[in-house]
């Protein structure tokens, strides 16, 4: 997916009065192997510390080893199954599916994989920054 600028992430952006909403999602973006429906984030509503949208993890897909510096994550597996492996090295392994709430606490590395064949990772996300993925960084698994 190419890149978006900014004047078309506010292009969908509706509202007056404090109040701001994009219907049905937006656009889509990519970014690190997942695919993302546009959301809500400093760079379309002004949002100074939160950041939401729906991220989409094709099947087989990989949301490649990352940091996420100094912001916290939340997220909710709408459907699908991940593997997570986190922390040094990415050694240790859980696994989420569909109805599963995820916290991610700053600086924590990690790499999420859809554990389907067929069918997709569906994941409401919210971040406590408004940059989106500006703060996120790759991460080397073989660097500790």
């Amino acid at each position: 997916m190419a890149d978006i600028t900014q004047d078309e992430l506010k292009q969908n952006v509706e509202g007056h009065d404090g109040l701001q909403w994009i219907r049905g999602g937006g656009m889509e973006r990519g970014w690190n192997g997942i695919h993302y429906k546009q959301g809500l984030s400093g760079k379309n509503v002004g949002a100074q510390n939160l950041s939401i949208n729906v991220a989409t993890i094709p099947p087989k897909g990989v949301a490649h080893a990352h940091i996420h510096v100094d912001f916290e994550v939340m997220l909710y597996i709408v459907q699908g199954h991940v593997r997570h492996e986190y922390g040094p090295g990415l050694k240790q392994v859980v696994e989420h599916q569909g109805g599963d709430f995820i916290y991610i606490q700053p600086g924590i590395p990690h790499e999420v994989f859809n554990m389907s064949d067929t069918e997709e990772v569906v994941a409401f996300v919210a971040r406590s920054t408004a940059d989106e993925w500006d703060k996120i960084v790759t991460y080397d698994r073989n660097s500790e």
